[in-house]
């Protein structure tokens, strides 16, 4: 029904051009020769800039000064002064819609340009995994809160190492590049220690270094006051549980195949990474049973922070309660997750999601 909606007023704003020299035509026929539909002509190309090609820009203008002239021919006015006022403004106009046009297409050109450099960026930072990796069916999608926009300060990471799969999903505090550049450090490090560290706790631990060591070569406020939010998940081969280390992210959802969600928040909660200096706590990991047929869901907070007009949260775990159906394959779930938050949030989020789906078959 939206999409109805948003198609029916994108083909009526296009139709304005040809409304506007129709409308313009009327007034002035069928008004006194003291009025004029000379604005309504004025206007067309110029609403036909930013909408039409170079071509469509030319050819609406032509058809504006050429209807002014064949009514002031008409109606034997075209030797006054105001009308000659009024063809040469048509004319001036026209020509000035389409050097914005020019001007426009230049701009949209250098979009689609910055777009497809971010969108590489993306897939440099955070490739698409395969759907099968170590015997688990993964999925993983990320959304960004502007449109337009491809990358943010959302991460995941997904990765088959000797000591089982492990995965990453990470929220980096600010925006902007910094945002990009920590999101870039924090994977780059992860892919390491994940093959490198036996444990879980280890590898937190060098996320932490790696941060700390990127600080130091950073500057600015943002730099020295960021932190990252990360959870860490272990799925080892051949054992049907899922060991995590959570440093204040979101706690991942356990959905199994009888519709039954159950949360996995830490039993001892710690620091995001990045927060060392105000106290070190030693990493334990958290082990929970991971049987076959059940789904692991790790998010970061655009999913769990998007806010109905209300101002009401979106709950996943209330979401996805008893939706047999949503789970059968990782990536559905996220599918239906993608259209539920943004149809409770409103089609606006305030914030980038990250989500990753792994089914144990």
């Amino acid at each position: 029904m939206e999409e109805g909606r948003i198609s029916y007023v994108r083909r009526f704003v296009r139709s304005l051009p040809a409304l506007l020299i129709a409308l313009g035509a009327w007034y002035d026929y069928a008004t006194p020769l003291d009025f004029t539909g000379a604005p309504f002509l004025t206007a067309a190309p110029l609403v036909a800039a930013p909408l039409y090609s170079q071509r469509g820009t030319i050819l609406t203008g032509v058809a504006a000064v050429l209807v002014l002239l064949v009514l002031r021919v008409a109606r034997g006015g075209l030797h006054e002064a105001e009308a000659l006022t009024e063809l040469v403004t048509v004319i001036v106009v026209s020509v000035l819609a389409v050097l914005v046009n020019l001007l426009v297409r230049r701009g949209q050109e250098r979009l689609a340009s910055v777009r497809e450099i971010a969108e590489a960026a993306q897939r440099a930072v955070l490739p698409e995994p395969a759907e099968r990796i170590g015997g688990f069916q993964i999925a993983a999608r990320y959304e960004a809160a502007q449109e337009g926009a491809s990358i943010g300060g959302d991460l995941y990471a997904v990765q088959d190492t000797p000591h089982g799969v492990r995965l990453i999903v990470g929220d980096v505090r600010g925006k902007g590049m910094g945002a990009v550049g920590a999101v870039a450090v924090v994977i780059g490090a992860f892919r390491e220690a994940a093959e490198q560290e036996a444990t879980l706790e280890a590898v937190a631990q060098r996320l932490e270094r790696a941060l700390a060591r990127e600080r130091t070569r950073s500057e600015g406020i943002e730099a020295r006051e960021g932190f990252t939010t990360v959870v860490l998940a272990e799925l080892p081969h051949g054992n049907a549980i899922v060991r995590l280390v959570n440093r204040g992210h979101p706690a991942p959802l356990l959905l199994y195949a009888d519709g039954t969600v159950r949360p996995l928040p830490a039993t001892e909660p710690a620091l995001p990474l990045g927060m060392g200096e105000l106290g070190t706590w030693p990493d334990r990991a958290d082990e929970a049973e991971f049987p076959g047929g059940a789904t692991l869901l790790m998010y970061t907070d655009g999913l769990s922070e998007a806010r109905d007009a209300g101002g009401r949260f979106y709950d996943p775990e209330t979401g996805l309660a008893g939706r047999t159906e949503a789970l059968c394959e990782p990536g559905a779930l996220l599918g239906v997750l993608s259209v539920e938050v943004r149809r409770h949030s409103g089609g606006g989020m305030a914030d980038d999601m990250a989500l990753i789906a792994v089914r144990r078959p």
